[in-house]
Order: structure tokens, then sequence, then C-alpha cells
């Protein structure tokens, strides 16, 4: 979703930013929080991107989507199963 990718991409300038603040300062929890906080701004923003991904496929190809979702559910079930 491109709201997830902007919001990614954003949280990983700040924590850029962040983490230069922290070593010009030698604040090391505020470095420390700068670069957690570029982490999730990457992982947000890969989200993004994969979702668009896989919505594509799936209007692309719905076919292969029904049956990825049907295999996703029945590895799940047999996990869930295999846990009671």
């Amino acid at each position: 979703m491109v709201q997830d990718q902007v919001e990614g991409a954003a949280q990983t300038v700040v924590g850029k930013v962040q983490d230069a603040v922290g070593g010009l300062t030698g604040d090391a929890s505020t470095q420390a929080e700068g670069k957690a906080r570029q982490a999730l701004g990457t992982i947000q923003r890969n989200y993004g991107e994969t979702l668009d991904n896989v919505r594509e496929a799936v209007i692309s190809q719905p076919i292969n989507g029904v049956l990825v979702a049907g295999a996703i559910g029945f590895v799940l079930g047999a996990i869930w199963a295999r846990q009671r």
C-alpha cells in the first residue's frame, strides 16, 4: 500500500536524522532509537511493497491467488489441528 511505503520512508529518514543527532551529541540512547526507527521504517516500506505486489499478482492471475490462499489455509489448519 502506498501509505505504508510513504510512512516507512519517512520513518527511515527520521531514524537517520535521529541516529546522526545521537552520534553528534554522544547520546547512545538517541542513536539506538534512531537505528531502531530506521529498521522499522524499512520493514514498513517493504510490507507496503509486498502488499502491492501480491495485490497485482492476484488481479492479473486470480486462479493462482485462490490456489495460494487455499494452500495457506490448509497449512494453517493442519498446524492448528496438530497443536490441539
